[in-house]
């Protein structure tokens, strides 16, 4: 029996060694994790070099904050990053979560033993000097893995649950970073965390759906009469608006609940929390603009429109 057990048991790794091995070759080669270890210096400069060459909204390290704590951040990020895309960009569900045991694998040696990614190796020191709870970067993990299983969320309950793990933790490893500890704090980090992640949802609905997944509560989609055909052949229908501006005002009151964070951290974090909120909210005002059709044009924030924002911030700092 234990002789049978072992031999299912070492197929199945196999099997999962195969998917991961598949999955790896769809991704950008230095994702992939060396047999050997890369010195400190040359992870933190891996770490570096993958924060500075990705796109997001804005830059993942604004000048606000103070110099030492860019390379604990662009630590966090890169982790981050990865982490998205090997749920996100290898297009095969059972590949994406064999890589993410495997990542997992990765985040629990770097708590204890030895982890071979130049992330993990970069990672360790910022978790060492922040003591940071292994859970808030395993919780990504948990978001990730149900997006490879969970297309359709029931009830906003179930899509402020998601958020819970996709969103939130992003928001506690900042303030890990910048020395904050305390439950208050991260309660308002979550609302602030569960705006961004609603506004991107919102502002994503098309792009989302070709992946076949829909993050809009279906319970939502029935109070409107909105059909997945609807979404499908992207008619932006009367209903259709109508369930965008409930939706959109939705995510601007988590946006107001998240505001009294930046008057509770020191000044630097505050404008970079205030960029970011500001920024969610910009990304909701894009599309009001667009008459809420998310459909046929993904709404952005422009150019002009990011240069004024940080400009805004800027002028606040040096008042």
């Amino acid at each position: 029996m234990s002789t049978t057990h072992n031999n299912v048991s070492s197929v199945q790794a196999e099997v999962i060694a195969k998917q991961a091995a598949a999955g790896w070759q769809a991704l950008p080669p230095e994702y992939a994790i060396p047999e050997q270890p890369p010195s400190l210096e040359e992870a933190q400069q891996y770490c570096a070099r993958l924060a500075h060459s990705h796109y997001e909204n804005f830059s993942v390290v604004t000048w606000f904050l103070p110099k030492d704590l860019h390379q604990n951040f662009y630590n966090v990020y890169a982790y981050c990053r990865i982490s998205d895309d090997l749920g996100d960009e290898v297009g095969d569900p059972q590949q994406s979560l064999a890589l993410l045991d495997q990542w997992q694998g990765e985040l629990e040696r770097c708590y204890s033993g030895e982890p071979r990614h130049p992330v993990f190796v970069a990672l360790r020191e910022t978790v060492r000097q922040c003591d940071i709870p292994q859970h808030e970067f395993s919780d990504l993990l948990t978001a990730f893995r149900q997006d490879q299983k969970v297309a359709r969320y029931p009830t906003f309950a179930a899509v402020l649950d998601y958020c819970r793990y996709s969103a939130n933790p992003v928001g506690h490893l900042v303030l890990y970073l910048c020395g904050y500890r305390d439950a208050e704090r991260q309660k308002l980090s979550d609302c602030t965390c569960t705006a961004l992640q609603l506004a991107n949802f919102w502002q994503d609905i098309a792009v989302d759906f070709g992946k076949g997944r829909i993050y809009l509560p279906l319970e939502d989609l029935a109070k409107y009469a909105v059909g997945e055909a609807d979404i499908a052949q992207r008619r932006v229908t009367p209903q259709f608006v109508e369930m965008m501006k409930f939706e959109v005002e939705r995510g601007r009151e988590w946006f107001r609940m998240g505001l009294p964070l930046a008057r509770m951290v020191d000044k630097h974090l505050a404008l970079d929390i205030e960029l970011f909120n500001r920024g969610g909210m910009e990304i909701l005002n894009a599309i009001e603009r667009q008459g809420y059709n998310v459909l046929s044009h993904r709404p952005a924030i422009s150019r002009p429109r990011k240069f004024w924002l940080v400009a805004r911030a800027a002028a606040r700092k040096l008042l």
